[in-house]
């Protein structure tokens, strides 16, 4: 039945923030919240990169009351044809299919532009999308690198739009209750923020140059990176592995776990950093690390560490993911789903606020729709309302800047010394050649 979906989601976002947080997103008045769940205007947004997480967060968007997602732009024409009847099933209307970014920008309808592409793509299509008016849901990594990071904090001033950037957990209301609870000292001084990533990925073997798929647009896919032959071990996942598209596993799901920690520690830009790893199991054509560790000092004498497994999925503390604050007069644990425990120094636990929603952190598509559309409600609220979203583009670059800090430290193979007032490297030119990136002629993203 038409629509269902729509109510469906609509009805757990309503009640897992009832439940969890008494009927109102924290900062959110009741006339607003209202608003938000009951708004007859229509916010009209175009969704670019639908393959798999792109498919999902898509759709949650056309699952939302008040929006309708009225474009599928991908290159992939499968991808394309299948978002677009998802999107019809889900809310009664067909978006139209357009591959080229740039065409959908042009149509002044267009008010949201959801970005989901890979990462070469984030921050450029941001910027396209910001120059031309709309406002911009970023999937993490909010940038490929951190030069695109200030762009998009320079073009978001400039054009005074609302940047969202997918930091879910941000929004997730027990979570936030956690890190409030750290805020207000229930461990003391936190000192201390411990994150991991666990997979167990297979190998990607050597790629083949093969003819590029009749369904797909090479060209176009590559976009701003420089050009390379197409592979057959590339699309549509692969590319994550590769400098020239991705930013490795400290960026796809690191930026997740170290937000949260820079968060809880209410830090900004470290003072030191290094990162040890490489790609360890496989003998394949995978370039970024499948195990790392990546350790972030600050100037207030607290440290952030990234454990990075790609290709061993061991738990630590019974969680393929997680952040584990220590302080001096306890920790506190923010598992990979909507929950949080405290410990004191004894390592009893002496709080447990349980999930209340069912959650599968290693599901790269949809881990948790119902409160993932929570900071898409946010979102929308910043729209309407002018009410700040939770990961700004400001905190989303802070955040991201410390991983991405990490990759350059593994790259260049030494600890680097970061300016603590603005996150810039110190001291080390050809460490700060990879603050940026070489685009392909006439691609070059600007403000």
């Amino acid at each position: 039945m038409k629509n269902s979906r729509r109510t469906f989601v609509k009805k757990a976002v309503a009640g897992a923030t009832l439940a969890s947080i008494g009927g109102m997103l924290p900062g959110m008045s009741a006339k607003s919240y209202g608003k938000i769940m009951g708004a007859n205007d229509r916010i009209l947004a175009a969704s670019m990169g639908v393959v798999s997480r792109g498919h999902a967060v898509g759709t949650n968007f056309a699952s939302q009351e008040q929006c309708d997602v009225i474009y599928s732009c991908d290159v992939d024409i499968r991808a394309a044809e299948k978002f677009a009847g998802s999107v019809n099933e889900i809310q009664g209307s067909r978006p139209k299919i357009e591959k080229d970014i740039r065409k959908v920008l042009e149509d002044k309808d267009v008010d949201v532009l959801i970005v989901t592409a890979p990462d070469h793509w984030h921050a450029p299509a941001a910027l396209m999308a910001l120059k031309a008016g709309k406002h911009v849901y970023l999937e993490k990594p909010c940038s490929h690198n951190p030069h695109e990071g200030e762009l998009l904090m320079e073009a978001q001033k400039k054009y005074n739009k609302v940047i969202q950037v997918g930091n879910q957990r941000r929004s997730w209301p027990n979570v936030m209750k956690g890190i409030e609870e750290l805020h207000n000292g229930v461990i003391g001084r936190p000192y201390m923020a411990k994150t991991w990533y666990a997979n167990n990925r297979g190998p990607i073997g050597v790629g083949k140059q093969v003819p590029v798929p009749e369904w797909l647009d090479y060209e176009l896919w590559q976009g701003p990176a420089p050009r390379e032959a197409y592979r057959d071990n590339i699309l549509h996942y692969n590319w994550h592995w590769f400098w020239n598209w991705g930013t490795g596993e400290a960026l796809n799901n690191g930026t997740h776990m170290v937000d949260l920690a820079r968060w809880g520690l209410q830090v900004d830009y470290p003072s030191r950093v290094n990162s040890s790893g490489g790609r360890y199991r496989y003998n394949d054509d995978w370039e970024t690390p499948d195990t790392q560790i990546i350790n972030l000092e600050f100037d207030n004498n607290s440290v952030i560490t990234w454990e990075g497994r790609s290709c061993n999925g061991k738990h630590i503390e019974n969680g393929s993911v997680g952040t584990l604050f220590y302080g001096e007069e306890g920790s506190l644990l923010i598992e990979g789903g909507n929950s949080y425990k405290i410990f004191n120094l004894k390592n009893e636990l002496v709080k447990d606020v349980k999930n209340d929603q069912e959650i599968d952190p290693t599901n790269r598509t949809n881990p948790a729709q119902a409160l993932d559309a929570m900071h898409i409600q946010n979102f929308f609220d910043g729209i309407k309302n002018g009410t700040e979203v939770r990961s700004e583009i400001v905190g989303a670059h802070k955040s991201t800047l410390l991983v991405q800090l990490g990759n350059i430290a593994q790259r260049v193979g030494r600890t680097l010394d970061i300016d603590p007032k603005n996150g810039n490297i110190q001291y080390d030119p050809t460490a700060m050649e990879l603050w940026k990136r070489e685009y392909e002629p006439g691609w070059e993203p600007s403000v």
